[in-house]
């Protein structure tokens, strides 16, 4: 698609920038129903693109991106330089270990710094809650969050929902207006420290799924159920009737050894087995963020299973979401109709 052409999801949804009128994405937590609903089928042109030989558009041709990683990452760094690749921007990474901060300089002066380098677009993985949208009120160009703490991780949670809703549709369960009313999702891991956990389930309940949220006592934050979601410490009893189950690594760089015994008690008592995911449905999803910790939260037979388990289709669709909301922030620097600064005047 160039960036001269109409996106295909705007005959479903407000005209212009009405669709998506943020200049950021920092949480899930900050989106209308119908503007996620707007990501993903804006993100449905690009999965139909990456799977085409050709790989290469100019959507966002003469762009610069920043991907600023102040985090160690594999899988949301690698996607988010894929896909401005793959639209045609030029794409930087920049990594904390290489960077001032490493001598003394403060989250503030690294965004005065980023931005008069003028980048078109920048995206920003940060240790701390809150310091992507510390560093977004003080750039001129859109931010992305792909990670601040134990805050939010928004892209993470709208590919989730984008491969949830493309398994669905394969089994020829998928609703017609892409919502997920009805469905039954269990979260299980560190929901305590899991900024993936909390995008998803903002994510999943605006699309209508009800969530549960299984943990050990210690791993489970005070207060969560706050968020309309379920809560459990045991976790054969989450799994029944279960649709979807995702399972979350534990964070043990944040932990230092306080929360579980024994990665091997942790496994006895939460870990996702054969024997455990027959109490879901008997063609309940299995998915899981990554990185995965084989073993313990989740067996190997378990996580490779080709009829249930959806996790390399996260990584993939993890590409097109990520395509999707660079393209969708960036239409207003490259004044395409209807989202142009005056447009809407």
């Amino acid at each position: 698609m160039t960036s001269a052409q109409t996106p295909p999801s705007q005959t479903r949804f407000p005209a212009g920038r009405l669709a998506f009128p943020h200049r950021d994405l920092i949480a899930i937590g900050a989106l209308q129903t119908h503007e996620i609903l707007f990501l993903l089928e804006e993100a449905e042109q690009w999965v139909t693109f990456n799977r085409q030989p050709a790989k290469h558009a100019e959507a966002l041709a003469g762009l610069t991106i920043i991907n600023a990683f102040f985090e160690n990452s594999t899988r949301t760094l690698l996607s988010f330089e894929i896909a401005g690749k793959r639209l045609g921007a030029d794409v930087v990474n920049m990594h904390a270990a290489q960077s001032s901060v490493k001598k003394g300089e403060t989250l503030i002066d690294t965004a005065m710094t980023l931005n008069a380098m003028r980048a078109d677009a920048i995206v920003i993985r940060h240790g701390s809650s809150g310091a992507v949208g510390l560093i977004a009120g003080k750039v001129d160009c859109p931010v992305l969050n792909a990670g601040d703490g134990q805050h939010e991780h928004p892209t993470q949670g709208l590919l989730d929902a984008l491969a949830l809703r493309h398994a669905l549709r394969a089994r020829g369960q998928a609703s017609s207006d892409g919502m997920l009313v009805g469905l039954k999702v269990v979260i299980c891991g560190d929901i305590l420290h899991s900024r993936v956990a909390r995008s998803n389930i903002l994510c999943l309940q605006a699309l209508g799924a009800s969530v549960r949220l299984c943990a050990p006592p210690a791993l489970m934050p005070q207060g969560v159920e706050a968020m309309g979601v379920e809560v459990f410490h045991h976790f054969d009893a989450a799994l029944a009737g279960a649709d979807v189950v995702m399972m979350l690594r534990l964070q043990n760089e944040r932990m230092d050894g306080q929360f579980i015994p024994s990665p091997r008690e942790y496994r006895h008592l939460y870990g996702l087995t054969r024997q455990r995911l027959a109490l879901a449905t008997s063609d309940a999803i299995i998915m899981h963020p990554g990185p995965m910790n084989r073993g313990v939260e989740i067996d190997s037979d378990v996580a490779d299973m080709p009829e249930r388990s959806i996790i390399t289709q996260q990584v993939e669709m993890g590409v097109a979401i990520r395509m999707a909301c660079l393209d969708v922030l960036t239409r207003r620097a490259r004044g395409i109709p209807g989202w142009a600064s005056g447009d809407l005047a």
